[in-house]
C-alpha cells in the first residue's frame, strides 16, 4: 500500500463528492485527507489517501466517476499532519525569520522549488500551471514550481495572504478615497456607518425601481432598520458608500459567508451615475479588500435582465453561470488570480 495525493476537477452538483469517494472505495483506498477548493471551472477535490491500487488506475476510476484533469502523485506520512496547525506554525516562523519567505511559500504549497526573482525575470511568455510567480513588491515575487501539480486560485489566494505576514506594516492612509470618473468628475469613497442611515435612504429614494430591483431582486422602496446594521456590521462584512457634493450616490457591499473562503458582493448605483465607471471602481476596490482579507473567491448574484452587472462581472474577469432559478445568474472571480493586476484607484474608476 501506498500514499497518494490524488487532485481533480469537478462539476458542482449534488452528489459528484460522493461518486469520487466511492471509486477510491472501490480500489480499496482509504482517505486520510479531503480540502476542497473552488476554481474557475467547478470545484478542485483534493484527497489524500492510503492505496493499494497504480497511480493510473486511480486517475481512471476518478475518471470514470466525473473527475477532470485528475492528478495523482505520490505523497508521504508526513503530509498527513493537521493542515490548520501545519499553516499555522509556517505563520510563526514566517513571523520570526521573514527573509525565509520562498523557503516557508514552498512549505505551504509542498513545491518542488521556491526562489526570489527581479525584474524582468517576473514575466513569462507561456503560462505554466506547475509555475506560480506571488507578488511581493512591485518588481521582486517568489516564484514556486510544481512538477506534476498544477496550482489553484484557492493556493494563490493562501499564498499572497502568507505573504503579507512578511512584509512591514502599511502606512496609515486616510479612509477617504477619491475615483475619478470617466467623464472627469472625482467622488468620495469612504466605509459605510451608521452615520450614513439617512443619505442612504434618501439614496434609496432616488433610485428607480429597476436599480432597486437589480440590487434586491425586489423593488425594495427603503433598506430596512435591521438590513442597514448588518451592512454596517464590520464582523458580517465590509460596505463603502461614494459620495459627492453632499449625497450617497452609490453603496456596495462585500458580505462575508458561511464558506471563510468566499464572500459575496453587491451593488447599489443611482441612476443618473450608472454608466460612469463609478460601478467599476467600487467592484475593483471590493475584490482588493477581499484579496487582502484572504479570500479565494469573491461572487455575486445578479438577474439575468442585468445587463449593466453582467458587463461588468465579465470585465472583472468572472465567470458567469446559471443557478437552480432561470432568471437569475452567479458570477464567480477568482481573487488569487487578480492579485498579481496592479491599478490606481483612477484608472479604476474609468472601467
Amino acid at each position: 500500500m501506498g500514499f497518494l495525493r490524488i487532485r481533480t476537477t469537478v462539476d458542482e452538483r449534488p452528489g459528484r463528492l460522493a461518486s469520487l469517494t466511492a471509486a477510491l472505495a472501490a480500489k480499496g483506498g482509504n482517505i486520510l485527507g479531503l480540502s476542497v477548493q473552488p476554481d474557475t471551472d467547478g470545484t478542485v477535490d483534493e484527497f489524500v489517501a492510503d492505496i493499494p491500487a497504480s497511480a493510473e488506475s486511480v486517475r481512471e476510476a476518478l475518471e470514470a466517476a466525473g473527475g477532470r484533469r485528475v492528478q495523482v502523485v505520490p505523497a508521504t506520512a508526513h503530509e498527513l499532519t493537521d493542515e490548520p496547525t501545519r499553516v499555522l506554525l509556517l505563520a510563526a516562523r514566517l513571523r520570526a525569520m521573514p527573509w525565509r519567505l520562498p523557503q516557508v511559500l514552498g512549505e505551504l504549497l509542498r513545491a518542488d522549488d521556491a526562489r526570489w526573482v527581479y525584474g524582468a525575470d517576473l514575466s513569462s511568455d507561456l503560462p505554466d500551471p506547475t509555475l506560480l510567480t506571488v507578488p511581493v513588491a512591485p518588481r521582486r515575487a517568489v516564484r514556486l514550481r510544481r512538477i506534476g501539480l498544477p496550482f489553484t486560485l484557492t493556493e494563490a489566494a493562501r499564498a499572497a495572504a502568507l505573504v503579507r505576514l512578511a512584509q512591514p506594516p502599511a502606512e496609515t492612509t486616510s479612509a477617504e478615497r477619491p475615483v475619478l470618473l470617466s467623464d472627469g468628475v472625482e467622488v468620495q469613497v469612504r466605509p459605510l456607518t451608521t452615520l450614513y442611515r439617512e443619505a442612504v435612504r434618501d439614496l434609496h429614494d432616488r433610485c428607480s425601481p429597476d436599480s432597486r430591483r437589480f440590487r434586491y431582486f425586489t423593488a425594495m422602496p427603503a433598506l430596512p432598520p435591521r438590513m442597514f446594521d448588518r451592512l454596517c456590521d464590520r464582523d458580517r462584512g465590509h460596505s463603502l458608500v461614494a459620495g459627492h457634493d453632499g449625497q450617497v450616490v452609490a453603496l456596495a457591499n462585500l458580505i462575508f459567508t458561511p464558506d471563510p473562503g468566499i464572500a459575496e458582493m453587491a451593488f447599489l448605483v443611482e441612476d443618473r451615475w450608472q454608466g460612469r465607471g463609478l460601478g467599476g471602481a467600487l467592484a475593483r476596490m471590493l475584490v482588493q479588500e477581499a484579496c487582502d482579507l484572504g479570500f479565494a473567491e469573491v461572487r455575486a448574484s445578479l438577474l439575468s435582465d442585468n445587463v449593466r452587472m453582467r458587463r461588468l462581472m465579465q470585465a472583472l474577469g468572472a465567470t458567469l453561470a446559471y443557478t437552480e432559478d432561470p432568471g437569475v445568474l452567479e458570477a464567480r472571480i477568482p481573487v488569487g488570480a487578480m492579485v498579481a493586476v496592479p491599478h490606481t484607484t483612477a484608472a479604476a474608476g474609468r472601467g
